[in-house]
């Protein structure tokens, strides 16, 4: 009774927003380009569902995986801005161009953003038998000492975890050879095996490994520690400040989508984010919502795009 009395709350909440109770109840598709069960299919299912509530909509959720995020992402660029198709993705949507030759699409000038929806730290993390005990400083020491024995696992090329590998390495004055997986999964697993030395990880991914002592933890790549792992200190606290490598996932549409219909999407997300279900759902994900105004949505996305781009000059990153 209690769940229904806020969600009824939530709907009423909603159709206060403009143009919410005049909207005609239709198809919305949801691409999501990754493989599902992972972070991007997760988050993007929770929001579905409760945006299909809000906006007396019927929203399916479709998954276009492959090619480094990028199917989905060409399919959602091709499709007419009526607002029937959308796109969630994670910040690696920004890194298309970067990373791959010949992709079909502007990242920043084929899309119009709606909102971000969530953000999730990273954290470093190592083999606890091939990795030294203590913090950073031990970490760099030993890397310095015998950079042959370390090796990172990426779960993409130009990944959020790629872009904070290397800014890492740049900023502590270390080398380690950096391979890329397909996923966080199996890059993880072999970590955890001893096949590779280090990541930097999506924290709600190595949670249960960290806590299971089959990872070592050594530092939140973000400005502030995680409710999640409290015990964790954040890189900054260890004497490295200025890397701030956090996860987002956001809603997309294609390039045109009417103003008055982008605006009423970023208004039923930021009611959503400050919604108790959504937030407590998402915390299970080692996740929190976002409520910020298209605005600010596209603001963050030029300084993400330029940030990410001096990181991949910097690295050698270069489209394959």
């Amino acid at each position: 009774m209690f769940l229904q009395r806020r969600a009824l709350g939530t709907a009423m909440l909603l159709l206060g927003l403009p143009g919410v109770a005049r909207a005609q109840r239709r198809l919305v598709r949801l691409v999501v380009p990754a493989a599902p069960g992972g972070a991007i299919d997760v988050l993007g299912r929770i929001y579905a569902t409760k945006l299909a509530e809000a906006l007396q909509q019927t929203w399916v959720v479709e998954n276009r995986s492959g090619a480094n995020n990028t199917l989905g992402a060409a399919e959602v660029a091709r499709s007419a801005p009526d607002g029937q198709t959308l796109l969630v993705n994670a910040d690696i949507h920004l890194m298309a161009r970067r990373v791959m030759r010949n992709v079909p699409y502007d990242p920043v000038a084929d899309f119009t953003p709606i909102a971000r929806i969530a953000v999730a730290p990273m954290v470093l993390v190592g083999h606890p038998r091939q990795t030294p005990q203590g913090g950073i400083a031990a970490l760099v020491a030993a890397m310095r000492a015998r950079p042959d024995k370390f090796t990172f696992a990426n779960s993409a090329l130009g990944s959020m975890g790629h872009l904070a590998t290397e800014s890492f390495k740049r900023e502590a004055k270390v080398e380690a050879l950096v391979v890329s997986y397909r996923g966080t999964a199996p890059a993880l697993t072999d970590v955890v095996s001893g096949n590779a030395t280090l990541m930097v990880a999506p924290l709600g991914s190595a949670l249960a490994q960290i806590e299971g002592g089959q990872l070592r933890a050594y530092a939140i790549m973000g400005p502030q520690r995680s409710a999640r792992a409290p015990q964790i200190p954040t890189i900054a606290e260890q004497g490295m400040p200025g890397l701030d490598f956090t996860l987002w996932y956001a809603l997309w549409a294609p390039k045109g989508l009417p103003e008055a219909e982008a605006e009423r999407l970023n208004a039923a997300v930021q009611a959503l984010s400050r919604d108790t279900e959504i937030r407590a759902r998402l915390a299970d994900q080692s996740a929190e919502p976002v409520a910020e105004s298209r605005a600010a949505f596209a603001g963050f996305i030029q300084a993400e795009y330029e940030r990410n781009g001096r990181i991949a000059q910097m690295a050698g990153i270069e489209p394959e």
